[in-house]
């Protein structure tokens, strides 16, 4: 009997990878369609409306999203959990899920509309400005509603959403609202951007899941579901926030200019984040299952290679952009090369940052509370670290380019007590070892420090050739290492299709 079970958890193990990378596959490919989409927003919002008009709503966007975040109750992750553990129809889960991101989503929004000085507080309202709140219920409605393709494996739905439509859509839409409006251009083109985003996410949703006939709302059942989720939505939005209180703490100490020009370094380092957070949705319901199986073992190895995966890409990706920074931040404007220094911290960060995210997978599911209470404990020493630091800095007679890149060194140290203490945790949890970090990214990242330092030497007049040829062969040289020294054979499961793997997944 033995013999019989051990090939079939063999055999769910290998689909789980193989589904893991699928996912992997169609996420990376994400990414490239987003980092050319996100490029042209941000030359189109630094070159035409200037870095003034850009803090400002950099600074209102900040706000918006931490209210959808909150709105989102956790589901993005919780979904997952809800799903696994119901014996009622999956889409009247789901539709209890969308209407608490309704109802959440229009109380934020009216709190917003009320108090607008929180999205604006160095500026006065323009035109529509104390509407622009209502814009939360698309966001938060998108999230959850991808959170739901992602439980039967459609990962290419959070591809085209959030790589293709909503980020072409915004670039698209700030360019041609500049001859409509150089003042509110940029917040309608993310209104615009957010819809097209929403309609995009339900369109699928509605494709896997139907509507919910006979579906009745329940206050208890909808009460439990907040319930259950409060500590995930907590450590949800901990963990988005540290992401995001850098740019809020400068913005206390600076013009909006400097808000930014720190805002641009915040969306260059954001694009290798997107590497890790598109692996989420697809990592959630493998280790729910994996839970109910109580199959510890393949959780740590399941942790292990996609953290492994994320970070060899987010790393790789971050000396590409790290290395020629002045290039890559002048491609902006020329004002922006003073937030060189920031982007360096902020894409360290990202990179620490990763284990955390991988571990939280599983803690999440495993000791939600502990969980928290450590993701409130790291965000507490950010924000005590970037006060301290921005202080220093400010007493001690520097300009604005120490001052910008001081929140963005606290995040860095905080996020990587955060990852250390949380992958031990997990490890002691599961009673295995976490394996993520592996000393082949160490040789090729001193190989493409190399490699990229040789471009950068170049006279100021060649600084194209830092982007066009230096990019490339430090991500060449980089990711031939990792192939060659650090891929094993589950490693290049990532680049292998296999039909039938799971449905949607690969297909973008």
């Amino acid at each position: 009997m033995t013999s019989d079970v051990v090939p079939d958890a063999k055999a769910r193990e290998d689909s789980d990878i193989a589904a893991l990378a699928s996912g992997g596959r169609a996420n990376i490919f994400g990414f490239l369609l987003r980092l050319a989409a996100r490029l042209p927003f941000l030359f189109i919002a630094g070159r035409i409306y200037g870095p003034d008009v850009l803090g400002r709503f950099a600074y209102a966007i900040v706000v918006i999203e931490f209210a959808a975040q909150l709105a989102t109750l956790g589901l993005k992750r919780g979904l997952a959990g809800a799903l696994a553990q119901t014996k009622r129809d999956e889409n009247h889960v789901l539709a209890d899920a969308m209407l608490l991101t309704l109802l959440f989503s229009l109380a934020a929004a009216v709190l917003l509309m009320l108090f607008p000085q929180a999205m604006f507080p160095n500026s006065g309202l323009n035109g529509l400005d104390r509407l622009l709140p209502l814009i939360i219920v698309a966001v938060a409605g998108s999230d959850v509603a991808l959170a739901a393709c992602a439980w039967r494996y459609d990962i290419a739905a959070t591809v085209r959403a959030r790589a293709i439509i909503e980020p072409w859509t915004i670039s698209i839409g700030a360019w041609v609202l500049s001859w409509y409006s150089l003042r509110d251009g940029l917040i309608l083109s993310y209104v615009l951007s957010m819809i097209a985003a929403l309609v995009a996410s339900l369109w699928p949703m509605f494709r896997h899941f139907g509507l919910p006939r006979g579906w009745r709302p329940h206050p208890l059942r909808l009460w439990r579901m907040v319930r259950i989720n409060i500590p995930l939505a907590a450590a949800d939005a901990v963990e988005w926030g540290s992401r995001r209180l850098d740019l809020a703490i400068l913005g206390l100490f600076v013009s909006p200019t400097v808000v930014g020009i720190y805002y641009v370094a915040q969306q260059v380092a954001s694009l290798p984040q997107k590497l890790k957070t598109s692996f989420e949705p697809i990592l959630g319901p493998v280790i729910t299952r994996n839970l109910a199986d109580n199959n510890h073992a393949a959780i740590a190895r399941q942790v292990s290679q996609v953290g492994f995966w994320i970070i060899a890409a987010q790393a790789g990706v971050a000396l590409a952009l790290g290395i020629p920074g002045e290039a890559v931040m002048g491609l902006v404007g020329p004002e922006f090369v003073d937030g060189t220094l920031a982007l360096g911290f902020l894409l360290l960060a990202e990179v620490v940052a990763a284990t955390a995210v991988v571990s939280e997978s599983a803690l999440v599911y495993m000791a939600r509370h502990r969980n928290l209470i450590i993701s409130m404990m790291v965000i507490a020493l950010q924000v005590a670290l970037s006060f301290v630091l921005i202080l220093l800095v400010r007493n001690a007679g520097y300009g604005d380019v120490m001052l910008a890149a001081a929140p963005a060194f606290a995040l860095a140290l905080a996020l990587a007590l955060g990852s250390a203490v949380k992958a031990r945790l997990l490890g002691r949890l599961l009673h295995q070892h976490i394996m993520i970090w592996r000393p082949v990214l160490f040789l090729a990242g001193s190989a493409a420090v190399i490699v990229g330092c040789l471009f950068v030497a170049l006279p100021h007049r060649f600084e194209w050739v830092e982007l066009a040829l230096g990019v490339p062969a430090i991500l060449g040289v980089y990711g031939a290492l990792i192939w060659r020294l650090g891929f094993g054979p589950e490693d290049r499961e990532l680049f292998a299709r296999r039909k039938g793997a799971r449905s949607g997944t690969a297909e973008a």
